[in-house]
């Protein structure tokens, strides 16, 4: 994602705080599933190829099955006649039934090998186009999202939404969608079957059904809750890698690493002890399952041999040895479906807790919402009024308080005051990442919350205190202020930004490789970059949110000198830390728990000889 402009929990400022978005289980269980479904309907030819696939197989390996009968009924043929017939019907059942169905089965099971291989293949593709479908909403969703989302949730637990939970609806996707269809289908053909070969053995083979049916419902209960808190726990451990990781300079800077391996380890215990309750229960169905299924097989060959016992000695004429056999096989095939859905369960209850984790995310409102019916703000000449306004991160407490400003075009407002007094906020509701309470801030004339948010945005540049770069090279870097800019519209923005000639002297120019964050270049560069950034993206109104605090004295008078190119013509906005930065700006106002207590410029602010002078007074005395 690009950068966001500050953040409210950054310094100068103060934002909400909130725990991460956690869900206990998948609380709409059916909704989730109808969602993921709506996913697989943009697929509808190759599920549908799919289902062919599936059945094609089900029916090979049924028919496969039957062969069976015959094969076996003519080997049992032979033992039941007398010496001298056997030899003859064994030459004839050699090449004529026991060959053919030998010859029958083997190609049915071929077919069935060849078809189950092509669904395999098919629904791959299926199940990733699905997951990608997904995950790009979500990504795009993610991007639409008001900044308080990302204030009140870490940076880890979204990454693991968009990955774990992702690969998890991918995992069971590819392998359970097919398996469903294939389970539904065997169910559906072993019955017919079944019917077809004894009506009183399939009755003794379906009351088992409803007990393995009633016990796999209610451990499925169970399973959705724990799975819902793996996940969950999950996100939060690595919401804490990546803040760890991301700040392991603090770390080691104040010696925190046993802090943070201790509440590593809290972490880590919770997702152990929520995966093992998860794995435990979901694990207790596998042997039930295997339990009755075999106390099933048991009754059946009983009952079966039975029947074929009374048929040998004539008494009434039910079954022969060849049915006894294919029906104990499709007796298997029968259960065999209704254990593998029965196992699915847990990885389909994983599957739904992490759905709907990601749906939650997408569901979350949409910053842009009703912008499209607005009209668009054109270049304006930068005239910014904030009229009596007020705002909190919270209905419990205001930051700011009946505050008033009136920039005119061109016109540079510095903000001073001790941390927490609300500069930085102002920031935010100049480019609506927050909405006043009460007020109004216009520019031109013009409401802001009356235009589209994207507008305004393309009307305002922002220097920030810690800069964002990309892991692309410094070129491309400057040129996201304005994707469209040529070779020449960056490098003469590098130029007028003081960045042409540290960029000149890189390995490879203007084409060098930025690492991570741009940690292979200092502070004071990646400012310089950022400001050719915004002079490329040629604002009307100009924020620069102490810009200047993190570098040395050389380094401060060229970024000053940049910010003075890039703020020429332009109204800006600048919060300052050294006071001595801002002594030319046309107005100075002093921030004091959100409200204005002094307006002015330098001289007549040191004249006054209150807040400003002391601050700037005693930063003097420190120099």
């Amino acid at each position: 994602m690009g950068p966001r402009g500050p953040r409210p929990g950054g310094p100068g400022g103060r934002g909400p705080g909130g725990p991460s978005m956690s869900g206990e289980k998948a609380k709409n269980s059916k909704g989730t599933i109808l969602r993921l479904l709506k996913y697989l309907a943009k697929f509808k030819g190759s599920l549908a190829l799919v289902i062919f696939l599936v059945c094609l197989s089900t029916v090979a390996n049924l028919g496969g099955t039957y062969c069976l009968r015959p094969v076996i009924n003519a080997i049992s043929l032979i033992g039941e006649t007398d010496e001298a017939t056997r030899a003859v019907i064994t030459l004839a059942d050699m090449s004529g039934e026991i060959t053919r169905g030998l010859i029958a089965l083997l190609a049915l099971y071929f077919l069935g090998a060849l078809a189950n291989w092509g669904q395999s293949y098919v629904l791959a593709s299926v199940s990733q186009n699905t997951v990608r479908e997904i995950r790009m909403d979500m990504f795009r969703r993610m991007e639409k999202l008001p900044l308080k989302f990302f204030d009140t949730h870490t940076h880890g637990e979204l990454m693991s939404r968009a990955t774990n939970d992702v690969e998890t609806i991918s995992q069971t996707l590819s392998m359970s969608v097919a398996q469903i269809f294939s389970s539904v289908i065997t169910l559906i053909g072993t019955f017919v079957m079944m019917i077809v070969l004894s009506v009183p053995l399939t009755v003794v083979t379906l009351v088992i059904v409803p007990v393995m049916l009633f016990l796999t419902r209610t451990i499925a209960k169970y399973t959705r809750r724990y799975y819902g808190r793996q996940q969950a726990a999950l996100g939060e451990m690595n919401g804490h890698i990546e803040e760890t990781v991301s700040g392991e300079y603090a770390v080691k800077v104040f010696c925190r690493e046993r802090e943070a391996e201790e509440k590593f380890d809290v972490l880590s215990k919770s997702y152990y002890k929520n995966a093992v309750r998860a794995q435990v229960v979901s694990g207790v169905v596998a042997p039930l399952m295997g339990m009755f299924n075999n106390l099933n097989y048991a009754v059946t060959a009983f009952m079966g041999g039975l029947f074929a016992v009374v048929r040998l000695f004539g008494i009434f004429a039910t079954m022969d040895i060849g049915s006894v056999a294919a029906f104990l096989n499709y007796s298997n095939m029968f259960s065999r479906p209704v254990n593998e859905l029965a196992n699915m369960f847990s990885q389909f209850q994983s599957a739904l807790a992490g759905a709907e984790r990601v749906f939650e995310i997408m569901d979350e409102p949409n910053e842009y919402i009703g912008d499209a019916e607005k009209p668009v703000m054109e270049k304006v000449a930068g005239e910014v009024v904030l009229d009596h306004v007020n705002f909190g991160y919270d209905d419990s407490r205001l930051i700011l308080k009946d505050v008033c400003i009136h920039a005119k075009p061109g016109e540079t407002i510095a903000l001073v005051g001790p941390t927490g007094a609300g500069k930085t906020t102002i920031v935010n509701l100049l480019t609506r990442f927050y909405d006043i309470n009460s007020g109004s801030i216009t520019i031109d004339g013009i409401d802001i919350g009356s235009v589209q948010k994207d507008s305004l945005r393309r009307r305002i540049a922002i220097v920030l205190q810690d800069t964002h770069m990309f892991s692309e090279t410094v070129r491309e870097n400057i040129r996201y202020g304005k994707l469209d800019a040529s070779d020449e519209d960056v490098e003469s923005a590098a130029y007028l930004a003081n960045a042409h000639e540290f960029i000149e002297r890189l390995s490879d120019g203007y084409d060098t490789m930025l690492s991570d964050d741009a940690s292979n270049i200092s502070q004071g560069q990646r400012q310089l970059l950022s400001i050719a950034r915004a002079m490329l993206a040629d604002p009307d109104i100009l924020i620069l949110d102490e810009a200047t605090s993190s570098v040395d004295t050389r380094t401060e008078l060229k970024i000053q000198e940049a910010m003075k190119n890039l703020m020429y013509g332009r109204t800006s906005f600048v919060i300052a830390h050294r006071l001595s930065t801002i002594r030319e700006a046309d107005k100075i106002l002093v921030l004091v728990d959100g409200r204005i207590v002094e307006s002015g410029n330098h001289k007549e602010l040191i004249a006054k000889d209150g807040m400003y002078a002391k601050l700037y007074n005693g930063q003097f005395d420190e120099e």
